[in-house]
């Protein structure tokens, strides 16, 4: 009996030792993976200066305003097509980020429609049939207004024009 008593308390020594072993791995190894998920999600309470940096440079954009410009714009084009007579009506919401730049705008706007109607009645109705000559005349606006506004001393500039109705007929 005693060399069973010897054999069963060996085994629980063994038996013992490496149950130790293994809650010892496994807290080590739960230790490095919750400090490692710790580091990654938590990360520094600091900012990094370069993130500092970075959010110091880079202006906050103003929620747009529009305009809407209430009297359509009519014109008939110079170079006619196939020798009809046609005719083009727009009418169009522009859009900048201050409130400055839309009161320079409206103060300006005899001279801007002057230059968009020069503009307007320089187009060939062929071209602006097609959707790329559709966007290159909105571009067009758009520099044309901004030309405008700089030639008025007015710092700022007009971010978008849209047509809300284009009709050519």
């Amino acid at each position: 009996m005693a060399e069973k008593k010897d054999d069963v308390e060996v085994t629980d020594e063994a038996g013992g030792k490496s149950k130790k072993m293994i809650i010892i791995i496994a807290v080590v190894v739960l230790a490095l993976i919750g400090g490692g998920a710790a580091m990654f999600l938590g990360g520094s309470d600091e900012p990094a200066e370069d993130a500092v940096e970075a959010e110091a440079a880079a202006p906050v954009k103003q929620s747009p305003i529009y305009f809407t410009v209430e009297k359509p714009l009519v014109v008939n084009f110079k170079d006619q097509s196939k020798g009809a007579v046609r005719y083009l009506q727009v009418k169009l919401k522009v859009m900048a980020r201050d409130q400055a730049t839309i009161d320079a705008f409206t103060l300006h706007t005899p001279a801007i429609q002057h230059e968009l109607l020069m503009l307007f009645l320089g187009q060939k109705y062929d071209e602006l049939s097609t959707t790329a000559g559709t966007k290159a005349l909105r571009q067009q606006t758009l520099t044309t207004i901004n030309e405008v506004l700089k030639a008025e001393q007015h710092q700022g500039e007009l971010e978008a024009v849209y047509f809300t109705s284009l009709i050519m007929q």
